[in-house]
């Protein structure tokens, strides 16, 4: 796997997180489902500049999100 396929899979896995937070009772979830939002918003800006270094640390941040 190359990092633009371990961004996608952890972007996608994200993306799954933050429905989960979203669906919590009395809007609970939603500083982590901001969180990780932005979090995936850096990862796709990173990848549509081509910034490696950014990539990297986008792939690291998004590992950290956790259900």
């Amino acid at each position: 796997m190359n990092l633009i396929e371990g961004l996608h899979k952890e972007m996608n896995r994200v993306r799954e997180l933050i429905k989960e937070y979203e669906a919590l009772p009395d809007g609970v979830g939603f500083i982590g489902s901001s969180i990780m939002k932005v979090s995936v918003s850096q990862a796709e800006k990173a990848i549509e500049d081509g910034d490696v270094v950014a990539e990297l640390r986008a792939y690291e941040d998004l590992k950290k999100s956790t259900g």
